[in-house]
């Protein structure tokens, strides 16, 4: 496609991921736009420190959400909306989730790779993808409640599994 929804989706996403926390109770560690030390460390190849993290900027990190996460659930190949609802859980709750959860619901074979046949089943038009979203949504609610952590950051996952749902249907009814 000549249009792709990355830059607005990057946007959303980072408006939910904030700044720099470094809270002890977060299984991430330190972390600046959702980016944790270990990730950047990884992407940069190199041993990162506090004031590299906290120095972390939107374009910065972009290119490590375009390849790592966008690009994985093959977000310029999904409809309007889904492409935003795949990134954001891709990268709340890892990439191999998001895409099995959304083969499941597609009854294809649920390998964590995005090719061909996902696609192939999501089929076409803003209802498709509402549907699509609703049940990705919904599915990502009941994963996030059955974790541990659920009592110290429910509230905002839940919040923002919501703002996700509510700005993915907007985008799946605006044409791009």
């Amino acid at each position: 496609m000549a249009l792709t929804n990355f830059h607005a989706s990057l946007m959303r996403l980072l408006k939910h991921e904030g700044g720099y926390v470094n809270d002890p109770q977060d299984p991430g560690g330190m972390t600046n736009l959702g980016v944790t030390k270990k990730v950047w460390e990884a992407w940069v190849g190199r041993t990162v420190s506090k004031a590299d993290m906290q120095a972390l900027t939107p374009v910065a990190v972009g290119g490590l959400y375009k390849v790592k996460y966008w690009d994985k659930v093959r977000g310029d190949d999904l409809p309007s909306g889904l492409d935003y609802c795949m990134f954001d859980f891709a990268v709340n709750s890892g990439v191999g989730r998001a895409t099995k959860t959304l083969q499941v619901l597609l009854d294809v074979n649920a390998d964590g790779m995005l090719g061909k046949a996902t696609l192939g089943a999501i089929g076409e038009g803003p209802d498709t993808a509402a549907s699509l979203i609703n049940a990705v949504c919904d599915r990502r609610q009941k994963f996030l409640e059955g974790l541990s952590t659920f009592p110290r950051f429910g509230k905002g996952w839940t919040n923002r599994v919501k703002e996700v749902r509510h700005d993915s249907l907007a985008m799946a009814y605006t044409r791009r």
